[in-house]
């Protein structure tokens, strides 16, 4: 199954009437509240989602940045973007689909048919099409969700996981090495994983390789037919977009969404520097 969508196929299934609902996933680090950026201009008649509120929680340092929410609140999220049983939904953000991702995998799970918008809010402006001014509110949807979390590993799975398979650390490649760490306490990375930053799977426009290209990249980190992937980055919304790669690609990965911000925060876990596993 495709997991990203064009702009031009997006195009056709509204015209043609499809139950898609469009939703703006707009989120940054230096910008974690996209709001005033959706007011600003989105994509006609998509919701925005907060991706701090509704595709994550907050607890303590050592759970990470962004836990997952509860199956409840996620649902209750859903129909407030005003998703139906049966309804497409189409993520996209301006931020090379890395935030998009996220909603993509938790939705996956909950037994949602979801697509990324491929190149997200600058593919559209680039072919011709105007942006909304508008805050979409919609009818309430009536979607019940699966139970999510069964593609989430916890930090135990994570520390025992390069044992059996390949763990992926997707953040930038000095980050994996110790060279800097702007946001967490150590610098480094988790004993054991490879390095394979999310952003080498996109061309300069911010759209996904082909999967040829893709599956030639992953397969020079270990990840071929067979092998158990997971990966981690941050804190859980990067990973997200590589399992979304890793699924354009035809393989099934799970995500660490503790990441190096729960690692790092976690008395007594090991850190490993350099450029090779460890």
């Amino acid at each position: 199954m495709r997991n990203f969508l064009s702009v031009d196929e997006l195009i056709a299934m509204q015209t043609q009437g499809a139950p898609v609902r469009v939703i703006d996933v707009r989120w940054r680090l230096d910008r974690p509240d996209g709001y005033e950026d959706y007011r600003a201009g989105h994509l006609p008649g998509a919701v925005y989602v907060p991706l701090d509120t509704e595709l994550s929680t907050h607890g303590r340092a050592d759970e990470g940045r962004h836990p997952l929410p509860s199956t409840a609140t996620l649902q209750a999220a859903a129909r407030r973007w005003g998703i139906h049983a049966g309804d497409l939904v189409v993520a996209y953000d301006d931020a090379k689909g890395i935030s998009a991702a996220r909603a993509w995998w938790l939705l996956r799970q909950a037994g949602v048919e979801v697509r990324v918008l491929d190149g997200g809010l600058r593919a559209w402006t680039a072919a011709g099409h105007e942006l909304s001014t508008d805050d979409v509110v919609p009818e309430t949807g009536d979607v019940v969700l699966d139970e999510i979390g069964a593609g989430a590993l916890s930090i135990d799975d994570a520390a025992a996981f390069p044992a059996s398979g390949v763990l992926l650390d997707v953040r930038a490649a000095e980050r994996y090495r110790g060279e800097i760490e702007p946001l967490d306490p150590q610098a480094g990375h988790i004993p054991g994983a490879r390095s394979l930053p999310t952003l080498r799977h996109l061309d300069a426009e911010g759209k996904v390789l082909d999967v040829e290209t893709l599956r030639t990249t992953l397969a020079e980190a270990g990840v071929t037919a067979g092998t158990p992937v997971a990966a981690y980055c941050g804190s859980g919304v990067t990973a997200a977009h590589t399992a979304l790669v890793l699924a354009e690609a035809g393989v099934d990965a799970k995500v660490f969404p503790g990441s190096w911000s729960q690692w790092s925060n976690t008395p007594g876990r090991p850190v490993a520097t350099g450029s090779e596993p460890g």
